[in-house]
């Protein structure tokens, strides 16, 4: 499978990354690039924590600096409250002695799709911009791209930045709309999904037992990340810890039984209070009148398989002791 991953890499994309990275060096998978965008932090620091990851792994992987606002009205607040001045806790460490390559990360991700078409899985783990801006350079993209797999949106839950709203389509609307009615085969991983993806206590102490630089630069980046979620729901899942979304869409870009599907035509409110929150139409017949518009249907997860992702996981990061 071939790769390129979106992102704004804060905490919960680190670990992800991790993760995918770890596969990719069994040979699982080859991630051609990382392209970064606003969400968590701006992109260009978000290129610095990618950069630092890939150096980290041993790997070198081109990396795209993308879109810093999205494509509707001005830069939206980041989740560095979060995720940490630098994405990373405030431990993000030195500076990464590469630097992003020269192109955007629309543009790569435009001549990779044109490299290998009908090949390529967009790994998208933060707002759609960049993919939105990519149709543009490219209007046959979603011929040429294989699979989008989104970590987006909410369906059945409350909404985490408003009252239906998920960060990463409320953060460019436009651009999520845009791409989830472009005609890509897609796959959504909303909220609704990863909820239970819950790193508690003793999975907390399990990473810190393993004795590697990929698991201690974790251990470090997480602690700020840690302390806001031990803060907000910890009463909620019965004990100190913090939600690893994106892992699980990385997860499931491997290996899709890792979830249980609905298949739903998705649209994202553009206007009002719910700027930015996913709609499905689930009526068996909707009034004349009051449909959604039509488009190709995506794969939404429903649920997942939280627990044996994260075990995965911190297989995968106690497997990379013996290639670092």
């Amino acid at each position: 499978m071939l790769i390129v991953v979106d992102t704004d890499p804060g905490v919960d994309d680190a670990f992800a990354l991790v993760g995918l990275l770890a596969r990719a060096k069994r040979g699982d998978c080859r991630v051609l690039g990382i392209g970064t965008v606003h969400g968590n932090l701006p992109p260009e620091p978000g290129a610095d924590n990618a950069l630092r990851i890939t150096e980290l792994l041993g790997l070198d992987i081109p990396v795209a600096v993308g879109e810093a606002k999205p494509l509707v009205g001005p830069e939206m607040q980041s989740g560095q409250i979060v995720h940490g001045e630098d994405g990373l806790g405030g431990n993000a460490g030195p500076a990464p002695t590469r630097r992003p390559t020269q192109e955007s990360a629309a543009e790569q991700l435009a001549r990779l799709a044109r490299q290998h078409p009908g090949a390529i899985t967009v790994l998208a783990l933060g707002p759609l911009t960049n993919v939105a801006k990519a149709l543009e350079i490219e209007p046959d993209l979603p011929n040429l791209v294989e699979h989008v797999i989104w970590m987006g949106g909410v369906f059945t839950l409350p909404g985490t930045v408003g009252v239906a709203q998920e960060p990463n389509a409320w953060h460019d609307p436009e651009g999520a709309e845009r791409v989830l009615a472009a005609g890509f085969r897609t796959t959504v991983v909303p909220i609704d999904a990863v909820v239970e993806a819950w790193a508690d206590e003793a999975w907390i102490a399990e990473l810190a037992k393993i004795d590697n630089p990929a698991a201690r630069a974790l251990t470090s980046w997480h602690k700020q990340y840690l302390d806001f979620y031990s803060g907000t729901l910890a009463v909620e899942h019965g004990s100190p810890g913090m939600l690893l979304y994106d892992p699980v869409a990385a997860a499931i870009a491997l290996n899709p039984g890792l979830a249980r599907y609905e298949r739903h035509e998705v649209v994202v409110e553009l206007h009002g209070y719910l700027r930015g929150a996913t709609l499905v139409d689930r009526r068996a017949t909707p009034l004349p009148g009051t449909e959604l518009p039509k488009r190709r249907p995506a794969e939404v997860a429903v649920a997942a398989d939280t627990a044996r992702i994260l075990s995965e996981l911190l297989a995968d990061i106690a497997d990379l002791g013996r290639h670092l």
